[in-house]
């Protein structure tokens, strides 16, 4: 099936430190807050993404257990506990001891900004690097900046302090440009600064801000950076939060499908996933649902009212019709799937029909184990048929309707498993 997607290397110069160890008390939920989905993968996993196979620090607090099961699959990300969440700059604290001796840049990133971009966070570096600055603040500039920090710029432009709105004077909060809550230190001139920082606030916190002042006070170089689309920093604190970032993926996606030679039908209706990769002059047609990570090729027509799970490879050419769904399946070129069908945990060849109604069986309740279901060239299934897995359909093989398939069916051959048909005379005036 379908493989890991690579992952791009970044600089070996780059360490990341993503904060994650908030609960999340908005999101109503037992679960931690980086681990809540959009598009079957959890908010810490496109941060992840973002950062690429680049050394990172991820700092867990609340569910820490289950956030460190999740990153033991990403194998440059090492956990940090931070045992009483103390603010942000804290949460660093606890991450330095990851970074000693460290001589490179250091990122810092939230881990519930999923839309975040690495060639956004490519552009941040390069800007910090050609402006020789120890310490870079991404930010963004709001029409309504309220409940975010305010960055104060100095005279020559540099970034000469960030207030967070508590703290902020009247004149402070007239301020449009805020605080992304992203940056990037040469580590060995600003990590210093952990050890001054003070938690005299209206939150009794050691703000990751108050670095920024610290930096000023010592002659070193600050810089700020504008980010151009301001949905990648928009961070989830509620369910309505995750809602509207999910809905900003959604159309985000559906614009480049459109713009590389996809036509989408209804963009209204149809939802997918950003891991989705779709061939030109494929149709998609609305009311579909594909998540996960897929590959799609040319001249495919989807949908309408389909849904595609994960994991699916689908070669050019395909029809996969209304009310069908996929999951884990390879599509070979020049196949019809045309309607009211399961195909999971499949390989299925090229031309290839599968009828109405056909289900590939493919999970056992009892031993809670999945099995393969194989269709080779040619074969085709008539409406209602069942293929009980694991199984397969030789090539040019041939399904009867109705049928309930539990052996091996070899090349041209015809399967017919199902009652012989008994009318009863007059039965119903009976």
């Amino acid at each position: 099936m379908l493989k890991e997607p690579k992952r791009e290397v970044k600089s070996a110069g780059i360490k990341y430190v993503i904060l994650a160890a908030g609960k999340g008390t908005r999101m109503k939920s037992e679960l931690p807050k980086v681990l809540h989905e959009i598009f079957s993968k959890p908010l810490l996993g496109w941060v992840l993404d973002a950062v690429g196979n680049s050394e990172s620090i991820v700092v867990v607090g609340y569910g820490a257990k289950k956030v460190e099961e999740y990153l033991e699959s990403f194998p440059n990300s090492s956990p940090v506990v931070q045992k009483d969440q103390l603010g942000t700059g804290h949460a660093l604290k606890c991450a330095s001891k990851n970074l000693k001796d460290f001589k490179g840049k250091v990122l810092i990133l939230c881990g519930d900004t999923p839309i975040i971009k690495a060639s956004t966070l490519e552009k941040f570096v390069k800007n910090h690097d050609e402006h020789k600055a120890s310490l870079s603040v991404m930010s963004a500039v709001f029409e309504d900046p309220t409940g975010y920090g305010r960055i104060i710029r100095s005279e020559d432009g540099g970034v000469k302090e960030i207030v967070e709105e508590k703290d902020a004077t009247d004149e402070q909060r007239q301020v449009k440009e805020i605080n992304a809550g992203i940056y990037c230190f040469n580590w060995e001139e600003v990590s210093p600064a952990l050890r001054a920082l003070k938690n005299n606030n209206s939150q009794g916190e050691y703000y990751l801000t108050d670095i920024v002042s610290w930096a000023v006070a010592k002659g070193l170089k600050t810089q700020g950076f504008v980010i151009e689309d301001k949905s990648e920093i928009f961070g989830i604190n509620s369910r309505r939060h995750l809602a509207i970032a999910t809905d900003i993926m959604r159309k985000n996606k559906l614009v480049e499908l459109m713009d590389s030679g996809v036509t989408i039908v209804q963009p209204s209706t149809t939802s997918i996933s950003p891991d989705t990769q779709i061939g030109e002059d494929t149709i998609i047609y609305p009311n579909t649902f594909i998540n996960g990570e897929n590959t799609i090729g040319r001249d495919c027509k989807i949908g309408p009212f389909a849904h595609i799970r994960g994991r699916c490879e689908i070669a050019e050419n395909v029809k996969i019709g209304n009310f069908v769904e996929l999951k884990n399946v390879r599509v070979s070129k020049n196949t019809n799937i045309s309607h009211l069908s399961y195909v999971g945990d499949a390989q299925v060849g090229q031309d290839v029909n599968i009828g109405a109604g056909t289900i590939t069986a493919n999970y056992n309740s009892i031993t809670k184990t999945k099995s393969e279901t194989i269709i080779e060239d040619g074969a085709s299934t008539g409406s209602n048929a069942v293929l009980v897995a694991p199984v397969k359909l030789g090539k040019k093989a041939f399904v009867a309707a109705g049928s309930v398939v539990t052996k091996d069916v070899g090349q041209k051959s015809l399967a017919v498993a199902r009652g012989v048909q008994k009318n009863i005379v007059d039965w119903v005036k009976d």
